[in-house]
């Protein structure tokens, strides 16, 4: 979810592709060239930030050679949706150029993201890609669970019905015939998830996201998409994202969506080391903590309360300090600090939902002693957001039974 000053908003999940046109024989790419598709699902209370955003994309592909480098944008908001690309004309100018206008449809379904997808990889193949998901989000949690029933990606309320897409229709997309991406990118909040990053390991060499609420602005685009196109782009992306918003940090000082003094934490894992550090998860996990007492120890970047469907995300590093013993802890580290190859935070993040317990200024609390990677601690485990989770590949990998969650 993006933070939208005083409301909660789930935000931006973005996600870059290429491709070649459906109908017709794919066409070589050239060589050295990148396809980037923002796929952006605004048709709700975002609307006003997808244009916003789509302006800031313009801006950046101006420092950007669009005779090699493909910036493609689906964008669904309270208008119909469309795709188009960004690029310079003959004259130099960056201008959007139309590739297909849909009628009224929905973007969450697994069935229009991969007709888009398919149509932006055939048009514009490329010897490598990315991809943004842009939109409310709110982690791994499938849709709906009574218990945590804002866990999701995208949101699409056209029509009057809202649609979600999990995390589930996500990978289905990936899994029909998409390329491989050079990175994923998530500018959404409570996207910094293992459990979400481990789920589309094999779809991308980095994963990029915030394992916090994110500012309502989302990602300063006209920095970023320059270096979508550098090579570690993701690493690139990440600093960027953090600098801007480090450059205005004020601790929330007179924080409005259009000038944010409330900060940003933002990371990036390399996908490859994944596997590594569920297998040393799985053998140095020890079951001795009570599950409250973990929830209350260990820090959590969800400052939602129980009514408003809190169910934690919590510090990932500082939970397996609490269920392994020195030995374990420190080769677990060794397999956290090869996954993590970006991590940086203001002194202190926004929440729409924290207030004057947390910090003396209004939504502002305490980043300190925070590593970046989130992870679920169970209420209880006859819950059924527990039961779901047992579905999620990472609680198999990581021998997550072993301790009777």
């Amino acid at each position: 979810m993006r933070l939208k000053l005083y409301t909660l908003l789930c935000i931006s999940f973005l996600f870059l592709f290429t491709a070649c046109n459906q109908d017709d024989d794919p066409v070589a790419p050239e060589a050295g060239s990148k396809t980037v598709l923002v796929y952006i699902v605004a048709d709700n209370s975002l609307a006003s930030f997808a244009k916003q955003d789509v302006e800031e994309m313009m801006k950046g592909m101006e420092l950007v050679d669009s005779s090699s480098y493909n910036l493609l944008v689906y964008q669904d908001d309270k208008s119909t949706p469309v795709l188009f690309r960004i690029a310079k004309d003959k004259k130099g100018n960056v201008e959007k150029k139309i590739i297909k206008e849909y009628a009224e449809q929905v973007s969450t379904d697994t069935s229009v993201m991969q007709e888009v997808m398919h149509r932006a990889f055939y048009e514009y193949p490329a010897d490598s890609y990315g991809l943004v998901y842009w939109s409310h989000a709110d982690g791994w949690i499938p849709y709906p669970v009574p218990s945590a029933s804002t866990r999701w990606i995208g949101q699409d309320t056209g029509g009057w019905q809202d649609n979600r897409m999990n995390i589930s229709d996500f990978l289905a997309v990936l899994d029909d015939d998409m390329p491989h991406f050079d990175f994923i990118m998530f500018d959404a909040c409570f996207m910094m998830s293992v459990e979400v990053a481990y789920a589309v390991r094999n779809y991308t060499d980095y994963y990029m996201g915030c394992p916090t609420e994110t500012p309502g602005p989302g990602a300063p685009y006209d920095k970023v998409v320059p270096l979508m196109f550098k090579q570690d782009a993701a690493v690139q992306m990440a600093k960027a994202y953090f600098n801007h918003y480090y450059a205005n940090y004020k601790a929330g000082v007179d924080i409005l969506d259009t000038n944010w003094t409330g900060g940003v934490s933002v990371a990036v894992l390399r996908t490859s080391e994944l596997n590594k550090l569920a297998t040393v998860t799985n053998q140095v996990l020890q079951a001795n903590v009570v599950l409250e007492a973990l929830r209350t120890d260990v820090f959590d970047y969800d400052k939602r309360t129980m009514s408003d469907g809190h169910i934690g995300y919590f510090d990932m590093q500082e939970m397996m300090r609490h269920l392994t013993d020195d030995a374990g802890y420190e080769l677990w580290k060794q397999a956290f600090d090869s996954a993590l190859v970006y991590w940086s935070t203001t002194e202190k993040n926004y929440s729409s939902y924290a207030d004057y317990r947390f910090d003396s200024v209004f939504g502002m609390f305490s980043m300190k002693n925070t590593n970046g990677i989130t992870h679920y601690i169970p209420l209880s485990t006859d819950s059924q957001a527990a039961a779901a989770y047992r579905s999620t590949a990472w609680y198999t990998a990581a021998g997550l039974d072993k301790i009777g969650w």
